[in-house]
């Protein structure tokens, strides 16, 4: 059983025994290394390393820092989770790469990636169109996916797409080529497009969403004001309001949108963005905690409570009037349990 990464809080850097044993089953495995490890042992001892600056801990600090000292330790405990594992997880991570498809659950290094590929309702978000984006934004073949996808026990499919602004139509007929190919071949699936704001041009909308998808989700990413510190500056605010709002009004089908917290965003502006969105008839919200991919991204402004985020879920429902919002510090917009739910929604609203 895999480890279960929670709290490295009271683990200290292996003894200097540990790092001995290491070195004699290294040198055991290829005698070869003998004279290295004689070599990185004494200069060790020395207490310098080999460009001759001065290390700390003798032997020890040559296993680099301890885990309390890793970025991982300067999160709050509510963001640590355990390593994907699980049958199910490695015969789709097996399957997807001899395929050579991308998911953003990996590109993303998304942390529920076990869980949503683990379910009883396995959930995978299958990338479209390639795995390079034309645009710079700072958080972050139809039949071949469609028999792929078909081919899996999932009952919940999300497609999605980098931008493709190269493409005519941003790609809008990839999308809706995969949506009709998988359901000719598999008619019991539901598909959520998550897609790209294709430059606000509304026919390419439109097309998409009358393609026969399930549930057309568009994410706003954050608040109005920090639109252009967050966005591409081809993307924006009131664009995404209308293309939301466009897909409902011409095809009819369910909309979601989603909103990153940790920004600096303040709570009024959580509320004005949830307003705008329900009033462009989004049905289903997400609110999830901003993680910073690498130090080339933005700063994480703040690590939003967990009871926090259930006050927003609650909000967004009992207030606002989505008719579903998922809410929580690991919530992505394609987390499971909205899979879920908008399952069984979406069968009773047809039954």
């Amino acid at each position: 059983m895999a480890p279960e990464f929670d709290d490295f809080s009271d683990l200290t850097t292996p003894s200097i025994d540990a790092f001995e044993e290491l070195v004699r089953l290294a040198v055991a495995k290829d005698p070869s290394l003998a004279t290295l490890a004689a070599e990185r042992k004494a200069t060790a001892s020395a207490g310098v390393n080999s460009t001759g600056s001065r290390i700390s801990g003798g032997p020890a600090g040559l296993l680099g820092p301890s885990y309390a000292t890793l970025p991982n330790a300067s999160k709050p405990p509510w963001l640590r989770q355990r390593a994907p594992q699980g049958e199910k997880y490695q015969a789709l991570s097996t399957q997807l790469h001899g395929l050579k498809l991308a998911t953003v659950c990996e590109e993303a290094q998304c942390p529920n990636i076990g869980e949503c590929w683990n379910g009883t309702l396995a959930t995978a978000t299958i990338m479209l169109l390639g795995d390079t984006c034309t645009r710079g934004c700072r958080f972050c073949a139809p039949e071949h996916t469609a028999q792929a996808v078909a081919s899996w026990g999932v009952g919940y499919i999300v497609l999605t797409s980098v931008d493709r602004d190269d493409m005519p139509d941003g790609g809008a007929e990839h999308f809706a080529r995969t949506v009709r190919t998988l359901k000719t071949l598999k008619p019991s699936i539901l598909v959520e497009c998550l897609t790209p704001d294709f430059q606000g041009d509304m026919t390419a909308v439109a097309h998409l969403a009358g393609s026969g998808l399930d549930v057309f989700a568009h994410n706003i990413e954050t608040v109005e004001r920090l639109q252009r510190s967050v966005r591409d500056s081809r993307a924006n605010y009131l664009q995404s309001l209308a293309v939301l709002r466009h897909a409902k009004e011409t095809a009819g089908v369910y909309t979601k949108s989603s909103i990153m917290l940790g920004l600096g965003e303040t709570d009024d502006e959580i509320i004005d963005t949830m307003l705008d969105l329900k009033a462009v008839g989004v049905d289903i919200f997400t609110l999830g905690q901003y993680l910073q991919p690498t130090d080339r991204h933005l700063d994480v402004k703040e690590f939003v409570p967990p009871e926090k985020f259930e006050h927003w879920r609650k909000f967004g429902l009992e207030q606002v009037g989505f008719r579903y919002v998922a809410a929580g510090p690991m919530v992505r917009s394609s987390y499971k349990a909205g899979e879920f739910f908008l399952e069984a929604m979406i069968h009773s609203d047809r039954a």
